[in-house]
């Protein structure tokens, strides 16, 4: 298989307060580079994804009703590794015929950066989420 993964796109953290967070990470020096909401079981998250050179960090908070488990937690912990891909479909169809665990049925769209995103994750040999993402 010769998989073509261009980079790391970004890190996905949960957080308990957005707000503070931007704030926080924009004391290291990363600015905020995209917001948008996201649908999640019924209700609406937030989303910031803050860049400092070439990181980038997706900063995203789940609606209220979901917040007590992540700040429930003994450590924080980052949720998935996204990796940049120019063809996703493709790259999902061809992860999925090498017969890797993937999550979801087909690319998701999401509305983020100006023109949407579409990603997949696949599970890692200890359960971690390995997203690939192609923004459009």
């Amino acid at each position: 298989m010769k998989l073509k993964i261009n980079h790391l796109q970004h890190i996905g953290i949960p957080v308990t307060d957005l707000p503070r967070s931007i704030s926080f990470y924009s004391r290291l020096g990363f600015e905020p580079v995209m917001e948008s909401e996201f649908d999640y079981e019924g209700d609406r998250g937030q989303v910031s994804m803050v860049q400092l050179n070439a990181i980038v960090l997706e900063l995203y908070q789940f609606p209220e009703k979901e917040l007590e488990a992540i700040r429930n937690r003994e450590n924080g912990h980052i949720d998935h590794i996204a990796f940049d891909v120019s063809d996703v479909e493709a790259t999902f169809q061809e992860l999925k015929a090498a017969g890797f665990y993937i999550f979801e049925e087909a690319p998701v769209y999401l509305p983020f950066w100006k023109n949407g995103c579409k990603y997949f994750n696949i599970a890692g040999p200890d359960g971690e989420r390995l997203e690939f993402n192609q923004i459009l």
